[in-house]
């Protein structure tokens, strides 16, 4: 089948695209390559895909609508969008917060309209964020958590973001699922995040900040396990059963909450190297911990997350010497 993919040169984009087209389908890429992080990386991500005949890319922006219906105008063959486009990240929602709105709330809507018009559409998935959870102390986080009190401009969007998909269920029968993705790591990953900052200042030799003085926990999710459980819930979009819209939030995480300081540990020995960490109280938007209750998608879909971070960070690490020569 023909899918239609935002954010095709980001992180999760990338390694869902190459898993679309290992098994067979035609992808359609779109993303419009901004400098959020280094263009760099992501030209070198497209540029793998762009390996593949049945790869085909539009540099456009989902802000702009028309450029989103030009990009499927000529391929009425679309059976699944995978919405993954976004301004990601807490701490820029500070500095820029109308990126925030512009890309992650009009680029939605943008993308929920095209839907709309795809005749052959089966399903659309989206992704959320475990950041709608808050400051919750209640854990671990389970989908029928409000999620009401967000702490974060990036927060609010993708609270934005899950209401709307709900909307364009109800009002036109739209397959719609969102995820709500728990800190994604592992090779390709986003510069912003956790491991590659921590890689890339051991490296270095520079201090790195712990914030709340490492008193903070996060379920780390290897890429692998989400390109897995991303494909299993492509394939089986949602009923109406029961009168009910066809959308569902699922969490997609890896059921585990680590101490920050045990993931830095990690680091270290796969470096070898230990980190110069400088202590830092928490900073504005950010959460304590974050744990996810993945029953849900478990029982529907068969997820299981199999790579534990002690896997998973040595694999992240010799990516990342092979990528940057070190």
């Amino acid at each position: 089948m023909t899918v239609f993919v935002t954010g095709a040169a980001g992180f999760i984009g990338y390694h869902m695209c190459e898993a679309l087209l290992a098994r067979g389908d035609s992808v359609i890429g779109i993303d419009n390559l901004n400098d959020y992080y280094d263009v760099a990386l992501k030209k070198a991500r497209l540029a793998r895909l762009q390996q593949h005949g049945e790869f085909k890319f539009v540099l456009a922006d989902i802000c702009d609508g028309d450029a989103l219906n030009r990009a499927v105008g000529k391929a009425r063959d679309v059976r699944a969008v995978l919405h993954l486009a976004a301004q990601a990240g807490v701490r820029y929602s500070l500095i820029n917060p109308s990126a925030y709105v512009n890309t992650n709330i009009v680029g939605q809507l943008n993308i929920l309209e095209m839907c709309r018009r795809l005749p052959n559409l089966a399903h659309a998935v989206y992704a959320s964020s475990s950041s709608v959870y808050g400051g919750s102390s209640v854990l671990p986080f389970t989908e029928s958590d409000s999620v009401n009190s967000p702490v974060s401009l990036y927060a609010a969007s993708k609270k934005a973001d899950e209401l709307m998909g709900h909307v364009y269920a109800h009002l036109y029968g739209i397959p719609m699922t969102g995820l709500r993705f728990f800190t994604v790591y592992g090779p390709w990953g986003r510069p912003d995040m956790a491991a590659y900052i921590f890689a890339r200042a051991i490296f270095s030799g520079e201090p790195i900040k712990i914030f709340n003085n490492g008193d903070m926990r996060r379920d780390f999710t290897y890429v692998d396990d989400v390109v897995r459980g991303v494909l299993a819930v492509l394939d089986a979009p949602p009923s109406s059963a029961g009168g009910s819209a066809p959308h569902r939030l699922y969490n997609m995480g890896n059921n585990r909450s680590e101490p920050l300081l045990r993931y830095v540990e990690l680091l270290e020995k796969a470096i070898g190297r230990r980190a110069e960490k400088e202590l830092a109280p928490m900073q504005p938007g950010d959460v304590k911990e974050t744990y996810a209750d993945i029953e849900a998608i478990r029982r529907d879909h068969g997820f299981e997350p199999k790579t534990s971070i002690d896997e998973g960070i040595p694999r992240f690490i010799a990516w990342y010497r092979e990528y940057h020569g070190v």
